[in-house]
């Protein structure tokens, strides 16, 4: 630890993403990426902007990414931001809407990014607690606090609040932000999207790493009513006012696109996630009911620590946390059939 580093920064645990093998050797459930490959339009669209002009700066405005996205739920441009990736959007969100002087609210169990970021601004905060199950206890979202945030589906669970149950939350909070973080909706969830225009205080945020197959290319949004949109443009414009480049932008507007090839790969997804789960369940794992595109599961007689290191001496990496509320749990990525298929023959192995 340096002398010349900020007395904050000292103080930081700063996020630990899932680990990134250098070699191929490896079947990668770790990190929730997309087992299928952006569609070929999304790659031709990148391809077409690699050409004279990346010596000039893109749109700052990001103004065709958002017609695009808005067109597509069918809102308006001033109702769309976007960054460079989910967790970016999440940093200008928490820099906008969340102040030092009042505690905001996540679950105890959820995304680990969001408490790095609140100790990064100096944002109290305050946790809804999640029982053994994976549920949280949304109660804790209806008391007075300077705003709330939770995942849906949630992460690592895997589990996902009813729409009915989101609008309550967001109907219960109109003196401050709710930010939904949508990165799995794709997989089974319920969008707060149509609840837009009913609530001014609520930010949903969705990325294209995850459904779309772009975790590689970076590019992240939040949808909302324009006074909120233009908040997280201020923070943008006072941070970096080219958040994304050319060849992003071409990527994620033809990665909008393609409904075709996105319908099909994420029901490929659902249907893999649904075999795998009925799988683990019948080897004895309990296994949550996922709407993610990973499952989060439990073996009551064998350690899931033993578990995750027989699987990497297996070559299958899955991701293992350390916390006392989930150290007995895995999560795991869906992959391709073939690829679930080699890790439930493998689990079947260290089970006997």
């Amino acid at each position: 630890m340096s002398m010349y580093w900020s007395k904050r920064l000292q103080e930081l645990d700063p996020y630990v993403p899932g680990e990134q093998p250098n070699k191929a050797e490896y079947i990668k459930l770790n990190t929730n990426e997309n087992p299928f490959p952006p569609s070929a339009r999304v790659q031709q669209a990148m391809q077409q902007a690699i050409n004279d002009q990346l010596r000039l700066y893109p749109d700052p405005a990001d103004e065709q990414v958002r017609e695009t996205i808005a067109a597509y739920y069918r809102l308006s441009r001033d109702e769309v931001f976007v960054g460079n990736g989910s967790d970016e959007v999440l940093a200008f969100a928490f820099r906008a809407f969340f102040d030092e002087d009042r505690p905001i609210v996540f679950p105890e169990v959820s995304y680990s990014f969001y408490p790095v970021y609140a100790k990064l601004y100096a944002i109290p905060y305050s946790t809804a607690s999640v029982d053994e199950w994976g549920r949280i206890d949304t109660a804790a979202f209806l008391q007075d606090n300077g705003g709330v945030l939770f995942p849906n589906p949630n992460a690592p669970t895997s589990l996902a609040l009813p729409l009915q149950q989101v609008e309550e939350i967001v109907a219960s909070n109109t003196k401050q932000v709710v930010i939904v973080d949508e990165a799995y909706i794709d997989f089974g969830g319920e969008s707060a999207v149509p609840l837009i225009r009913r609530y001014p205080n609520l930010l949903v945020i969705q990325t294209l790493s995850k459904s779309r197959s772009l975790a590689g290319l970076r590019v992240g949004l939040a949808l909302g009513t324009p006074d909120l949109i233009e908040a997280l443009y201020r923070v943008k414009g006072s941070v970096n006012s080219y958040t994304l480049d050319r060849v992003a932008q071409a990527g994620a507007i033809a990665a909008f696109e393609d409904e075709a090839y996105f319908q099909e790969t994420r029901t490929a997804i659902m249907r893999t996630r649904d075999w795998t789960a009925q799988q683990l369940r019948d080897m004895g794992f309990w296994v949550a009911l996922s709407a993610a595109n990973f499952l989060w599961v439990k073996h009551e007689q064998i350690e899931a620590q033993m578990l995750y290191e027989k699987l990497r001496e297996a070559k299958i990496l899955v991701r293992y946390f350390t916390g006392s509320l989930v150290k007995n749990h895995l999560r795991i990525s869906i992959g391709t059939a073939q690829e679930m298929d080699q890790l439930v023959k493998q689990l079947k192995i260290i089970l006997t």
